[in-house]
């Protein structure tokens, strides 16, 4: 399986140069033609000449001089990959330039129309010089002034456009930012009045010194509130022990101390009590009805209403004191005045505590609301910084843009002008007929090779070989005449001509078929071809002569009855033949020529209406068996085994079948249909005899014996072996 892959995937070389030589007369006529044309057009064409320039393209060096941010007129890319360079080629070779340029030089075609902006673009070329900022342009006319012009106006028209399209940037840009500058001032002024309230409404100085002082001012009024709170408690203890020694509250021990001061009350009270001790004595000396009773109870009575009176003035109406307490001793009046004092210190160090606490929370709560001011504070003052920074770069980029404004300058110089060129660049005369004579090679070749594809015919032997599967037992070469030419004329060279290759070639396949059977001898040989024209009466006819130049009595039947032909081979007469012998009009020695002393032939004979019916009677096969044992070989001439079925009715009453092939003449598909016919007659197939073989090809054994026999000096036994007999 492998050795079969490696056969198909073979390429014969060999076998393609047979191709090309067989059919060079194909190849030499597209080979002449194509060169022909491309000689033609080349010589006819008018002499172009090609004129061409280089400008350099940079970036403006003003705006870096002025400083402009916004790089106004600098080449540049609008995405990382686009290249300025080939950006400018397409403005260079955009329709309003090209446009400009035709109408200049009033450019026209060769037939006096004028010149499209398509027809200018092609013989136009802008491209960049590889690994420079430096663009090159040429262009390409039967003028070569006319091409030098055109290339000095466009890249002059270039230079010109790129300018203005710079001061028209810069003229825009100007309008553009004049009317954003009282814009970004007002967006200025707003940031600043925002940032103004914002400060005054949470009374905002300084917000980071602000933090570290309030964080101080804690610190110490924490300090203090601790301080005070302490003091606080100190004072409570006092004021709780001396009213648990005097047995009064607050407001009782305030009252005693005011009352006890009180001079009015105080004198009420003496006079009172002094009026008490008088009616008391009195009521001891006299009735209760007395009048001096009387008048000293209704006295009592009287000043306890006024001493009642200013008790109620001093500390206050609907409170009811103890007569008692209204008078104290010298001891606990200090106590109460002590409470009082204590009292009222409480009271201040109560107060202090509450101011600080206050104070702090005040503290607390202004250090809690400071980080979120401060970012309202830094988000105004972004808001400001932005707003100034950009109207000091706009109001900066005016002035500037207005200085660019003025200037002249462009992103381009010319490096080389173009110059009148003195050579043309077309047409390339050798290049061209180079190209067409390689051309008409390879179209040559290409036809040579479709038109052998397209020939269904058998090639070669070894397509024969493939599609037969049967041994090669000769091949017989083309005839040629002195003159080296094919000679179609020549049916019996191996009688008439012994020493050419023909010859030779027989004497091997009648040596070639005394191998083909070793156990029974071989007698009786059929010889037919798959098509007509494939020369089998040929083979048959001259391997009959090579057999009986051996001494063999040789008898040949022709009995292709539809199609005769060794008649005229052996011009004899064909009124009698096989097919009077078979009907019983003649006898068998009444049909027989004598060809050579030791060749016998038998002809058709007349044309019956049903061959087959003849050729499959009992008379052919007692013919045959007869004729067997009379000679030592019997060549039976058959049709075509697809033409009619003849062959295969015969095939099955001799030894064995031999083939005749010839490539160029019968068609694959005919040689394989012969195959499966052989096959499904199981007629024994001895081998195949290839007709008509090129010397050229390769194949065959005639090359020794043209060698060898072509020598015009040989002996007499040489001379007497190849004479003709009878």
């Amino acid at each position: 399986m492998a050795s079969e892959y490696e056969e198909q995937d073979y390429i014969d070389i060999q076998q393609y140069w047979l191709i090309l030589r067989r059919r060079w007369l194909v190849i030499l006529l597209v080979l002449g033609s194509v060169f022909g044309l491309a000689a033609f057009y080349t010589f006819t064409l008018k002499p172009v000449y090609e004129a061409g320039g280089k400008l350099m393209l940079k970036q403006n060096s003003s705006s870096s001089l002025i400083g402009l941010s916004d790089k106004l007129g600098e080449l540049s890319g609008l995405t990382n990959t686009s290249n300025p360079l080939d950006t400018e080629a397409e403005v260079i070779r955009s329709t309003p330039s090209v446009q400009k340029t035709i109408e200049k030089f009033q450019l026209r075609t060769p037939k006096g129309k004028p010149l499209s902006v398509e027809d200018f673009l092609k013989n136009l070329k802008v491209k960049s010089v590889r690994g420079t900022d430096v663009m090159e342009l040429s262009y390409r006319s039967t003028d070569p002034q006319e091409a030098a012009n055109v290339i000095n106006f466009l890249m002059k028209s270039y230079l010109e456009g790129n300018i203005l399209n710079n001061r028209a940037e810069a003229t825009a840009a100007k309008e553009f930012l004049s009317k954003q500058v009282p814009q970004l001032e007002r967006r200025v002024v707003v940031a600043e009045a925002d940032l103004r309230r914002f400060k005054d409404e949470n009374r905002v100085v300084e917000l980071t010194e602000e933090a570290k002082v309030g964080v101080e001012a804690m610190r110490n009024l924490s300090a203090e509130l601790t301080r005070a709170q302490a003091a606080l408690a100190e004072k409570n203890t006092r004021v709780q022990t001396l009213q648990n020694q005097l047995e009064l509250n607050r407001q009782q021990a305030v009252e005693l101390s005011t009352l006890n001061q009180s001079q009015g009350v105080q004198q009420v009270l003496a006079e009172y009590q002094k009026t008490q001790d008088e009616l008391a004595v009195a009521k001891t000396r006299l009735t209760n009805d007395h009048p001096t009773v009387i008048n000293l109870t209704e006295k009592v009575n009287a000043l306890r209403s006024q001493l009642e009176q200013r008790v109620g003035k001093v500390i206050g109406g609907g409170v009811a004191v103890p007569e008692r307490d209204l008078q104290i001793g010298q001891l606990k009046q200090s106590l109460t005045a002590d409470l009082v004092r204590a009292e009222a210190d409480r009271l201040a160090a109560e107060q202090q505590v509450q101011v600080l606490s206050r104070a702090l929370t005040d503290y607390q709560n202004r250090l809690a609301a400071l980080p979120k001011l401060q970012q309202r504070q830094r988000a105004l003052e972004r808001k400001l910084q932005v707003a100034q920074s950009t109207y000091q770069q706009v109001l900066k980029q005016l002035q500037e843009v207005e200085v660019a404004e003025q200037q002249k300058v462009g992103n381009a110089r010319i490096v080389s002008p173009a110059l009148v060129p003195d050579k043309p660049v077309s047409p390339k005369i050798m290049l061209n007929l180079a190209l067409g004579g390689f051309l008409g090679v390879l179209l040559g070749a290409g036809s040579a090779l479709l038109l052998e594809a397209l020939d269904k015919t058998l090639r070669d032997i070894d397509e024969a070989k493939r599609l037969l599967g049967l041994p090669v037992l000769g091949t017989i070469p083309q005839l040629m005449d002195k003159k080296g030419k094919k000679a179609g004329d020549e049916e019996l060279p191996v009688l008439n001509n012994p020493y050419s290759p023909a010859s030779v070639a027989f004497e091997m396949l009648q040596t070639n078929l005394s191998f083909t059977v070793s156990d029974n001898e071989l007698r009786v040989i059929l010889v037919t071809s798959s098509v007509p024209g494939e020369g089998k009466s040929f083979v048959s006819a001259n391997l009959a002569v090579a057999m009986s130049q051996l001494g063999k009595r040789v008898l040949l039947i022709d009995a292709d009855m539809r199609r005769p032909r060794q008649h005229k081979v052996w011009q004899l007469a064909n009124i009698t033949g096989l097919s009077n012998l078979l009907v019983g009009q003649a006898v068998l020695s009444q049909v027989t020529h004598e060809a050579l002393v030791t060749l016998d032939l038998v002809t058709t004979g007349t044309t019956p209406p049903n061959p087959v019916t003849l050729l499959e009677s009992k008379r052919m096969d007692n013919l045959i068996k007869d004729v067997s044992s009379n000679y030592d070989c019997v060549i039976i001439d058959t049709p075509p085994l697809t033409a009619v079925a003849d062959a295969l009715v015969v095939g099955k009453l001799v030894d064995g079948l031999l083939l005749v092939v010839r490539p160029g003449i019968v068609e694959s598909a005919a040689v394989q249909a012969s195959k499966n016919l052989l096959e499904q007659a199981k007629v024994p197939v001895l081998g195949m005899v290839v007709n008509g073989v090129d010397e050229k090809s390769g194949y065959g054994g005639y090359y020794y014996a043209k060698g060898y026999y072509g020598k015009k000096e040989f002996d007499g036994e040489e001379k007497i072996a190849g004479l003709k007999i009878g």
